[in-house]
């Protein structure tokens, strides 16, 4: 099925709900307004529909694949991605001294998101090198910068995250992978890493691994993690490619979705050892990778939401052209199209409403990131990192758990044709599945919001968002029309049971640890309902506003903000007192380990 970008939607809520115009004022960013964002999104949406999006059925019929130690992506992925690199795309955000075009993150995010949902596995490569270039620029010599960025950023090479070992997922405290010092400042890799997405492939002509490992006499644990880049060829003095370096492919998964998306297993040091380059400083190589770690998992919400409009638009199609049954009303004596039953108008409606929420917070988020890095004042940057940051599991999480929701619902919307690999409606689901496990699961992002994002500030940055969603409700009160009226009644709610879980979370971490995570995953999907909810109210009041000059897609804005008060918000109550309630964590942890 083909895929025509949302661009429409997309510059609204940049416009309305981001701010795209104050955006262009923060230094550097002047000449990145409106027009501007307009531009650049209307030219992705062609490379979009018509390169990209035409391989996704393609990628998962005929994945990548591995021969002899090399994987050969899937026919027409390299012509794709030449395309895609020629065009600057992935250094759309990344700065201009080093080849990149300098754009704010808030048209980033957009692109990004339409390059997910036209071909998920073909996107995942830049995302990571993305990760790769942020981390480089953070951590990373002036050397280094020079060296790599810039093919990084031409897309002559790729970058990918080497974490996970087969004894270490999350827990990176058990890496084992270690690093030798050379006599020249190099070092010696060796070990073993998994699940390493885009590891090996034919689409460009050097791979970059940022690579977790040990050095001699490391202290225990994540405290003696060091970071290092090891390059799939080694890099001349004068930026030419030399000789193979000792870091192969053992083997791809074979994979539930994203099959054209290679995960490879790379092997570091069999042959002697793999050169690698410290990054920074021993022993602080994972706060670097996070840096990767947190641009990749906003990333992967973007994915969510990506995935999540795929299945919509394919779903609302089979919708339209789908003849089956006498509606219930009796309005029609013959079969009709079934959009026409409520039961479909619901589930599209859920699906659009969940997709274009989550889509306006990550697009506020992605804002706030930016005045973070680009306003004069350093009290105004600090508030809005404290946002961003706060943002980032939720966009993560709940963005991803949503398209597990949506993309089932558009099987759904197929019926039985939906189980028929044939309809495409089955990818979306496959491929949607991973997003909310791999960067994080949603329990570790739903634990860094409790920890890191609650109750180590008391609170503070949850509820002066809940200042700013009162600010809303009020202004809904002036409102006319039932849509208004029920968003402020919901919103309300939603907000006062975000409210009483934020105390009861930073009253009770410490006082009884296990009650407060036990609620730590619907905590962030009832963050999730009420900010997304939220930025639909404000769209609501926007649309009010602008109704009379386009009232057909104004009106489905408000249509849609109605919907998600009445269905997705209803539900923050309920959660809440999963949470907070006596039973919560009672009920959850009443059982013995043998008796599960």
């Amino acid at each position: 099925m083909s895929f025509n970008a949302p661009v429409k939607d997309m510059l609204f809520v940049l416009k309305e709900l981001a701010g795209i115009d104050t955006i262009a004022e923060l230094p550097g960013y002047e000449e990145a307004g409106f027009d501007t964002a307009q531009a650049v999104l209307e030219e992705a949406a062609k490379l979009c529909a018509e390169v990209l999006a035409p391989l996704n059925v393609e990628g998962d019929r005929n994945p990548s694949s591995w021969h002899d130690g090399e994987v050969t992506a899937t026919p027409g992925f390299k012509d794709a991605f030449r395309q895609f690199a020629e065009g600057g795309w992935q250094g759309l955000q990344h700065p201009s001294e080093y080849g990149g075009q300098g754009l704010p993150k808030l048209i980033g995010t957009p692109c990004n998101e339409m390059l997910n949902a036209a071909n998920l596995s073909f996107a995942l490569c830049p995302l990571l090198t993305d990760g790769a270039i942020e981390a480089l620029l953070t951590a990373g010599s002036e050397d280094q910068k020079q060296r790599y960025v810039p093919k990084l950023i031409s897309g002559e090479w790729t970058g990918t995250m080497n974490l996970t070992e087969p004894q270490a997922g999350s827990d990176l405290a058990l890496v084992r992978s270690r690093a030798e010092p050379q006599s020249d400042g190099s070092y010696k890799v060796f070990g073993t890493k998994i699940f390493i997405t885009w590891g090996e492939h034919d689409m460009a002509e050097n791979l970059m691994h940022l690579v977790l490992a040990r050095v001699p006499n490391a202290p225990e644990g994540v405290k003696g993690i060091s970071l290092f880049i090891v390059p799939k060829f080694l890099v001349n003095e004068d930026g030419s490619l030399g000789a193979r370096n000792d870091v192969h492919c053992v083997s791809i998964e074979h994979k539930l979705g994203i099959k054209a998306s290679p995960t490879a297993v790379l092997q570091y040091g069999d042959n002697g050892g793999a050169t690698g380059y410290l990054v920074g400083e021993e022993n602080r190589g994972l706060e670097y990778m996070f840096v990767m770690m947190n641009a990749a998992r906003f990333g992967v919400g973007t994915q969510g939401i990506a995935i999540a409009e795929r299945a919509y638009q394919q779903a609302l199609a089979y919708a339209k052209d789908r003849v089956q049954s006498r509606p219930v009303d009796g309005s029609a004596k013959e079969s009709v199209t079934i959009i026409h039953h409520p039961d479909v108008r619901r589930m599209l409606a859920t699906m659009r409403s969940l997709t274009e929420g989550a889509r306006s917070l990550a697009y506020v988020a992605a804002a706030h990131c930016d005045i973070a890095h680009r306003h004069a004042d350093e009290a105004v940057r600090a508030r809005h990192q404290a946002i961003y940051e706060f943002l980032v599991p939720i966009v993560k999480g709940w963005s991803t758990e949503m398209a597990n929701d949506v993309t089932s619902l558009g099987v759904q919307v197929h019926g039985g044709m939906g189980f028929i690999e044939e309809t495409g409606a089955a990818q979306h689901y496959r491929d949607a599945r991973i997003l909310a496990i791999y960067e994080g699961t949603t329990a570790i992002q739903a634990n860094d919001l409790i920890g890191r994002k609650t109750a180590r500030d008391g609170g503070a940055v949850a509820k002066a968002l809940l200042d700013e969603v009162a600010q809303t409700v009020e202004a809904l009160g002036s409102a006319s029309g039932a849509a208004a009226v029920s968003m402020r009644a919901q919103l309300q709610q939603g907000a006062n049971a975000l409210a009483q879980v934020v105390d009861f979370v930073v009253q009770n971490v410490k006082r009884d640890p296990n009650a407060v995570f036990v609620g730590s995953v619907p905590y962030l999907k009832l963050a999730g309902i009420v900010l997304c909810g939220w930025q639909l109210a404000r769209g609501l009041l926007a649309a009010q506003r602008k109704h009379d000059e386009d009232p057909a897609f104004y009106g489905a804005k408000i249509a849609m903000a109605h919907f998600y008060a009445e269905h997705v918000l209803s539900q923050a109550g309920g959660l809440a007192t999963a949470i907070v309630g006596a039973q919560g964590g009672e009920g959850v942890l009443a059982l013995a380990e043998d008796q599960f």
